[in-house]
């Protein structure tokens, strides 16, 4: 009975000087927002054709990659950087997707600290996004994407 006080205790001292794992990441509901706002611009960078938007989202040491299999079955990753994709929204300008087309489901996953992860559904894939805040402002520093199965 004793052993038993002693663990309660002890449990309930650790909690008190660490916290609990939900206060720890608690964010607030301007760090919400301005998560789901970097994703926003990220995607709607892309559709609308606004390399602006979409350098405003990211961090310069960005790294996009996709897993790709060739008709041998050997696996690579393509890589694409902050650069290449500014410069894919910039291009886009030319033939913004139009807005009945845009699908931008925008889902926060997941937010601890100084990072978060979302996932988007886009119209032909799903990004999942790893942000960081940066000087006070938060960045997506990695994107892992699957395009949409065709078929």
């Amino acid at each position: 009975m004793r052993l038993s006080y002693v663990a309660a205790a002890s449990v309930l001292l650790l909690s008190f000087l660490f916290g609990t794992p939900q206060q720890a990441s608690a964010q607030s509901a301007e760090d919400l927002a301005a998560i789901e706002q970097a994703a926003l611009d990220y995607i709607d960078g892309y559709y609308s054709g606004s390399a602006e938007r979409m350098e405003r989202a990211l961090h310069p040491e960005l790294a996009k990659r996709i897993v790709r299999v060739d008709e041998n079955g050997t696996y690579t990753l393509q890589n694409m950087t902050a650069a290449r994709l500014i410069e894919i929204a910039g291009g886009m300008a030319q033939r913004p997707v139009p807005e009945e087309e845009r699908v931008k489901d925008v889902k926060i996953l997941d937010v601890y600290e100084n990072v978060a992860s979302v996932r988007i559904d886009a119209a032909q894939w799903i990004d999942y996004l790893h942000l960081a805040r940066w000087n006070g402002e938060w960045k997506i520093v990695n994107v892992l994407w699957e395009m949409h199965p065709t078929g």
